[in-house]
């Protein structure tokens, strides 16, 4: 590469060597006879400063040219600096300006709200704090991958566009090429035999049951990729595309499922507190004061297993006033998972056997007829950051779950034809990618997580 990074730059002696700076000018400040640019370039969270003479006629040339947001091409040497808060400085001997950056550019040196920076989602990514994310969000990208490489997991792709709907919840996209204003329609319901795929087509809201078949040929796979939800929800928790983690493993029952997710939880926090210092020490104090300490605690602490019938019993025990009330068959809530992880247990804990009537028709049934073999992983200060389950793996209850569903078994007839042959137990979960990296960075809002928000009204 021609030029080095930021971040590259500051880890080099400043012994005086030449070196070239590109990057974005954050402040530029004068004081008597010196001037001092802030670059950055997105590598770090620091900058670096360039100092020059404002009486040099380079510099007095380019002055009106030289705004916040302008890049830039500086060439000096790399001394030690004599002021605080880095170690080192380049002394600058030559200046070009590469692009402009007009006068009512936003991100002027000031602090903006995270809702006003929602409105600019092309500059965002300049500033400090989603620099940082956006970085982590990187980093634990492909710690995802090298977990599973390392545990034997293949990577696969599965279909963004699908016939299935994986949740049975009916939230989803629909994906046409017909023209919304001449659908064709036969006694009243659309005429899908004239759409591309020559049937009704969405968007994925999970691989999960492509995987399974995967899964079944390739004994453990992973998939990673955009899923997309049409639910309705305008809060801080809810994105309509997000990414979603979703590994698969036959000969795999329920408590294989548990051991897996509490592994990998723990060692992707460990991974990211022990290699992104710097960004760790910015959300600690700028996003979430504290936030080390307690993601340590998580890494390091043994996950609580408890059923959901105990977990239910637990709550109404505690005399706490909920503001949604408990009782048994209810699907627990945002606060009912906070308070057992950071109250009852005051650790992350592993839910185990809900009630069938709110899991999905593919989870499968436990002995008692009334629950069924899924688990959520709770963790503190956001609630659920795993679902999963055991996989329903007999013919006859799958189909009887999807016919209670509302589903028909004929639209799912592949799916049941891992039942016919060779079919084993299998189990898998899913997370879903910004839930972890709002965990991990604190920040409060999910849109804050993602490069480019989608959201109800929201495409911009």
């Amino acid at each position: 590469m021609k030029y080095l990074s930021v971040k590259e730059i500051i880890e080099i002696e400043p012994d005086g060597k030449e070196v070239v700076l590109t990057g974005w000018i954050r402040t530029l400040r004068e004081s008597k006879n010196v001037v001092f640019l802030e670059i950055g370039d997105g590598s770090t969270t620091k900058s670096i400063q360039a100092v020059f003479s404002s009486n040099s006629e380079m510099f007095s040339s380019l002055r009106h040219e030289l705004g916040t947001g302008a890049s830039v091409e500086i060439t000096g040497r790399l001394v030690i600096s004599p002021g605080q808060g880095q170690s080192s400085e380049l002394q600058s001997e030559k200046l070009r300006v590469i692009g402009k950056a007009d006068s009512d550019y936003v991100l002027q040196k000031k602090r903006h709200s995270f809702d006003f920076l929602r409105t600019v989602p092309h500059l965002r990514g300049r500033t400090n704090t989603f620099g940082a994310i956006f970085r982590l969000r990187s980093f634990l990208s492909m710690a995802v991958h090298q977990y599973f490489s390392e545990r034997g997991f293949f990577l696969v792709h599965t279909p963004i566009i699908t016939g299935s709907d994986c949740e049975g919840a009916g939230e989803m996209f629909q994906v046409t090429t017909l023209p919304l204003h001449e659908v064709p329609r036969a006694e009243g319901l659309t005429d899908y035999s004239q759409d591309f795929f020559g049937a009704k087509a969405s968007l994925t809201v999970s691989g999960q049951l492509e995987g399974e078949a995967l899964a079944l040929a390739l004994r453990r796979i992973y998939t990673f990729g955009p899923t997309f939800r049409a639910e309705n929800s305008n809060t801080a928790r809810h994105l309509s595309e997000f990414w979603m983690i979703e590994p698969e493993m036959a000969f795999c029952d329920i408590s294989d499922n548990m051991e897996l997710a509490e592994d990998f939880i723990r060692v992707l926090l460990q991974r990211t507190l022990a290699e992104c210092p710097d960004e760790m020490e910015f959300f600690d104090s700028r996003i979430a004061p504290g936030l080390i300490k307690s993601l340590d605690k998580v890494a390091g602490s043994d996950f609580v297993k408890m059923s959901y019938t105990e977990a239910v019993d637990r709550l109404r025990d505690s005399g706490e006033a909920f503001e949604f009330p408990v009782s048994w068959g209810c699907d627990l809530q945002s606060e009912h998972e906070k308070f057992l992880t950071e109250k009852i247990c005051q650790s992350p804990v592993i839910l185990t056997d809900y009630p069938a009537e709110i899991k999905a028709f593919y989870m499968k049934d436990n002995a008692d007829g009334k629950t069924v073999r899924a688990m959520d992983v709770l963790v503190p200060r956001l609630g659920e950051i795993i679902g999963g389950s055991e996989r329903e793996n007999d013919i006859l209850a799958l189909k009887g779950k999807m016919i209670k569903a509302g589903l028909n078994p004929e639209n799912y007839r592949r799916y049941l034809d891992l039942r016919k042959y060779g079919s084993v137990p299998h189990a898998g979960f899913g997370l879903g990618f910004e839930r972890l990296i709002q965990y991990v960075t604190g920040m409060q809002n999910i849109r804050d997580v993602i490069p480019y928000p989608r959201t109800p009204r929201i495409l911009d």
